[in-house]
């Protein structure tokens, strides 16, 4: 067990939904300095550049949070974005971590990287077993990557480099988009929008059938710090909250808590993606964390946070 106090702490990816958790979780620990870098000022796939940062800044623990992410239409129109960035990002910042002998360094993974069809709830044993999910097997293929990468270097060289795999994701600086976001805040935008504007119809991509598991985002910072601080193995540890719910239930959650009363069309010309996505958190949960956000507390918190934002665009818009 390593204690956080006093460290010099890298959020890699610190603007994103993940990483400003983490930097929220952090600033709550005492004699802590966080370490950030805009991507407009660092580059993570210039392996040269991230090294050069890397050592000047020489961070005792990593949270790699960084990552070219999006949702199934984003990830099945742009496969080569989605492999070669994401490989390019840990390539460089495992490399420089090694360089500059960090003490620690945790990559965040993802639940897309098990096998479409896995047994449910989904064990870490499952990696590589079967075939991915197609529509977003480009991002998997690429922490997949990051997971070997990780356990190579404790091998070869006994660095204390873990993989972290959280669940589907969800709270403050979430994508809205309906395109480019995940499940849960474009779920939230259509109905929403459908409130605002009298509509009394919106349309579901599928099936509504599939089965997803949601946590939120500080529930997983929350999370990430213990391991951190508590967990030192090779190979994946999952992250999930237990809390699973279908996509049409999704949607009609989000309904009763915005207060639109519509109904529900399917497009069954999307994808559903993997039927069902429950990851088994036996071994993080044996380690003594539970998460504390209800998903219904979540979502108001969420539809909130959506309105925050109609309320300020800008008219023309």
């Amino acid at each position: 067990m390593i204690s956080l106090e006093g460290k010099r702490i890298w959020v890699a990816g610190h603007r994103g939904m993940v990483g400003s958790a983490l930097v929220r979780r952090l600033s709550g620990l005492p004699e802590v300095k966080i370490l950030t870098a805009d991507s407009r000022d660092l580059d993570l796939t210039d392996r040269a550049a991230t090294t050069a940062w890397v050592r000047t800044q020489r961070p005792d623990l990593v949270f790699m949070a960084a990552a070219k992410v999006g949702g199934i239409l984003a990830n099945n129109e742009r496969p080569v974005d989605f492999l070669q960035d994401n490989l390019a990002i840990e390539l460089s910042t495992i490399a420089a971590a090694f360089e500059a002998c960090v003490e620690k360094f945790m990559l965040l993974g993802s639940s897309c990287i098990y096998p479409k069809f896995a047994a449910q709830p989904i064990q870490e044993s499952s990696l590589m077993t079967a075939p991915l999910e197609p529509t977003n097997q480009w991002y998997a293929i690429a922490k997949i990557a990051g997971v070997m990468l990780c356990d190579a270097y404790r091998q070869q060289f006994g660095r204390s480099f873990i993989s972290t795999m959280p669940t589907n994701l969800y709270g403050p600086n979430d994508n809205f988009d309906p395109l480019a976001g995940h499940v849960m805040a474009a779920t939230i935008r259509k109905i929403v929008d459908a409130r605002s504007a009298g509509r009394n119809r919106v349309t579901i991509w599928g099936s509504g059938s599939p089965l997803r598991e949601f946590m939120h985002v500080d529930d997983l910072a929350d999370a990430l710090v213990f391991l951190m601080e508590r967990y030192d193995e090779a190979g994946p540890i999952n992250v999930g909250s237990g809390q699973e719910i279908s996509v049409l239930g999704l949607h009609q959650l989000v309904a009763e808590l915005s207060g639109w009363q519509g109904e529900f069309d399917f497009d069954r010309s999307k994808p559903d993606g993997t039927p069902r996505k429950l990851m088994d958190s036996s071994r993080l949960t044996a380690l003594g964390w539970r998460p504390r956000i209800e998903l219904r507390d979540g979502l108001r918190q969420m539809i909130d946070i959506y309105g925050s934002t109609i309320a300020v665009r800008p008219a023309s818009l």
